[in-house]
């Protein structure tokens, strides 16, 4: 049997459900994950319609497109819209709204943009294009960080080559959410591919200081639900550890080569959030001795500006979207009256609607799922 047919086995996942089934929790909870990858796992499979009724899985602001602030977005577009330039980024960033438009508003007037699977594939269109300026926008958590930073740390990077970095770390987002005094979580559930890189010691921060179950998952149907049976089982027995489940890809101290680079080549900053706002020690920028490859020291934009008012209530969302409140788990996609109306994939009014990790992209698909 193959290795995915084992952790999308029917029997097992009927097993886990009665095993969750069985705890009998004095109160509702709410379990949060902050991963896309999880909310698609989560919707494909209706994994929500198996769990008791006293479970809640709520999806947190575990996509790094949809959190991307609007002025990066913006900045790629001025620089987009410069002769001998050309922007490479991942191909979920290309349709992300701002109010200057899109990464694909500018590509209809002329702009070239290259979709890159890797960091690396920018170095090559750099070197094959020595005449013009190859900005590379680079978006995303840990796991992707990490491949920046090996980028970096190159000796030989063409002189024509420089990042814009808008990178986020995840668990400062976790213990920002939970100082939100109207939103209740009783166990968090964290991305397995996240934990590989980074490991668990930088969790233990949750069950230790906030009482709160934190529990590392891999991306099949039973990973999920063994992660959400150690959360529950967790709040049955009133203890609160970081617990892996997801052990043939997490080891405790996770890729030390990976950490490594990370903390070599950035600094860790304040960072806003698009819907969320500005979180300390939540963002990445590159140290100093980069400054030469750093896009915003190049082409003279300020690392972090403050954030523009606009939007609802200044936090970067276009009048109307109610994506800042379904990143933090306040409202389902559905409870948005946009969803699948004025926003649809092909036409994404907010950011969430726009990448496959974007909860209300993954409710759309999944729709008769969730």
């Amino acid at each position: 049997m193959a290795i995915e047919s084992i952790y999308r086995d029917k029997t097992v996942v009927e097993r886990l459900v009665q095993q969750i089934q069985k705890i009998h929790l004095q109160h509702p909870v709410r379990v949060m994950h902050v991963c896309g990858t999880h909310e698609n796992v989560i919707s494909r499979f209706g994994l929500r319609d198996l769990l008791p009724e006293g479970v809640d899985v709520v999806a947190g602001p575990g996509c790094p497109v949809c959190v991307c602030p609007g002025r990066d977005i913006e900045f790629a577009n001025e620089l987009a819209l410069k002769e001998k330039t050309i922007i490479a980024t991942f191909g979920d960033m290309i349709k992300v709204p701002s109010s200057a438009g899109s990464l694909s508003d500018s590509k209809t007037k002329g702009a070239d943009i290259r979709v890159v699977y890797g960091p690396f594939d920018a170095v090559k269109i750099a070197k094959e294009n020595p005449a013009k300026e190859v900005v590379l926008f680079a978006v995303g958590f840990e796991t992707t960080a990490c491949g920046v930073a090996s980028l970096i740390q190159q000796s030989n990077l063409p002189e024509n080559l420089s990042i814009l970095i808008s990178h986020r770390l995840i668990p400062p987002s976790m213990e920002f959410l939970l100082g939100v005094g109207d939103l209740c979580i009783d166990g968090f559930l964290i991305p397995g591919h996240v934990a590989a890189v980074m490991g668990m010691e930088q969790y233990r921060l949750f069950p230790e200081a906030y009482r709160i179950p934190t529990v590392a998952a891999g991306f099949e149907p039973v990973d999920v639900l063994m992660g959400i049976l150690a959360i529950v089982t967790q709040i049955k027995e009133g203890t609160y550890r970081c617990e892996n489940v997801y052990q043939r890809a997490v080891q405790e101290k996770g890729n030390v080569k990976a950490q490594t680079a990370i903390k070599e080549v950035f600094d860790i900053v304040p960072a806003y959030w698009r819907g969320i706002g500005k979180i300390p020690r939540s963002g990445l920028r590159l140290k100093e001795r980069y400054k030469m490859q750093d896009a915003r020291c190049r082409f003279n934009n300020p690392p972090f500006p403050p954030l523009q008012k606009g939007g609802e209530g200044g936090l970067d969302i276009n009048p109307g979207c109610s994506c800042h409140l379904i990143m933090i788990g306040k409202i389902k996609p559905t409870n948005c009256p946009l969803f699948g109306n004025t926003c649809i994939p092909e036409a994404p009014y907010g950011p969430c609607m726009v990448s496959m990790d974007g909860t209300c992209r993954v409710w759309y698909k999944y729709k008769r799922n969730v």
